[in-house]
């Protein structure tokens, strides 16, 4: 169904520091509006008020009882995202939640049907779904270049969310596994995940290791590995919060039957091409992508208006599945055994 007019946002939390960038998206958009905000901190909703002209409120309920809106951006922590998302959909709200959807895998199914009743459209966002590359490996591939996937492996690392310079908002919950599911685990192996579910699937067993290796000023997991098994292929995720320098901080490779593809990060990162005539690796260039593929809030915004089907890295069956896996790591990683997919009780 497409929405005809100026598309009516309001925002859901504040304190996941990936909202501010989708906002300064927002200002870009002839087709949307940024109408209001809503989040306990008082100085994150001046900063709001001060940068973008828009209403504020301290409470999620009062701001959707008071603002007319066809849509939300939810960005406040992974636990209560639920809440609010909920609380949105019931309203008749769409639906853009930042990756991983949920702290928990009930809570990405109480989301999922939450939706479906309502029946209004749920896009979880993944940052690297907008880098021209990815978009050009998943072309690649889709034309069969390299073959049929039989491993997915991905790798997000950095020295910590307060050393690369989070707000102490962010940070907070990052390092409160109630809030955020658990620590680099979940913030940076839910990429994995969804690649996986992308590439491959959903995978048969998984296993997971993780703990608290370098850090001693938190309770959370500092580093952790996925190994999702398939029949026919596997896929790795690897998570750390304790990484010096950028040397392996971010990469995705796919291994096909006829090739590999390694994507490197950002808007500006190189896609490799390996095969049995190049087996060094050769430079696939990446056109710029379209207005609408650049980042969340276009993308959002345009499927809103046209109709059209999210990305699939953004599905959100995908995110839920995501979800799953990181919970089966999770138990993995705590008993020290291979969990099976599905997980008992889902």
């Amino acid at each position: 169904m497409k929405m005809k007019g100026q598309v009516r946002l309001g925002v859901l939390g504040l304190t996941h520091d990936h909202i501010w960038d989708n906002l300064k998206d927002v200002q870009h958009l002839k087709d949307a509006r940024l109408i209001a905000v809503a989040d306990p901190n008082h100085p994150l909703l001046d900063r709001a008020a001060r940068e973008y002209s828009c209403a504020t409120y301290t409470d999620y309920e009062t701001m959707l009882e008071k603002e007319e809106l066809h849509a939300v951006l939810v960005y406040s922590d992974n636990a209560t995202g639920v809440e609010v998302a909920e609380q949105a959909a019931a309203r008749g709200l769409h639906l853009l939640v930042e990756k991983p959807m949920a702290a928990t895998l009930a809570g990405a199914d109480r989301m999922l049907a939450a939706v479906r009743v309502a029946k209004v459209r749920l896009m979880v966002n993944w940052p690297i779904a907008w880098w021209p590359q990815l978009q050009k490996a998943l072309a690649l591939v889709k034309w069969g270049e390299i073959g049929d996937i039989w491993q997915v492996k991905y790798r997000a690392a950095h020295a910590g969310p307060k050393e690369m310079g989070c707000s102490p908002y962010f940070s907070d919950w990052l390092y409160n596994a109630e809030l955020n599911g658990a620590g680099a685990l979940v913030d940076y192996c839910c990429y994995g995940a969804v690649l996986a579910r992308q590439f491959l699937g959903v995978p048969s067993r998984v296993t997971g290791v993780a703990g608290r290796f370098v850090k001693e000023d938190i309770t959370v997991d500092d580093n952790a590995v996925l190994l999702m098994t398939y029949p026919r292929g596997l896929a790795i995720a690897e998570a750390s919060w304790t990484q010096i320098g950028h040397l392996t901080s971010y990469v995705v490779m796919l291994y096909g039957t006829k090739g590999t593809l390694v994507i490197q990060p950002g808007e500006d990162g190189k896609l490799l091409h390996a095969s049995d005539k190049n087996p060094d690796g050769v430079v696939v260039k990446a056109p710029k992508s379209p207005a609408h593929l650049r980042n969340a809030t276009a993308h959002f915004v345009h499927c809103l208006r046209t109709g059209e089907e999210f990305t699939s890295l953004c599905n959100d069956r995908f995110a839920r599945d995501a979800q799953e896996i990181l919970e089966a790591g999770l138990l993995a990683a705590s008993t020290g055994a291979e969990v099976s997919l599905p997980l008992k009780g889902v």
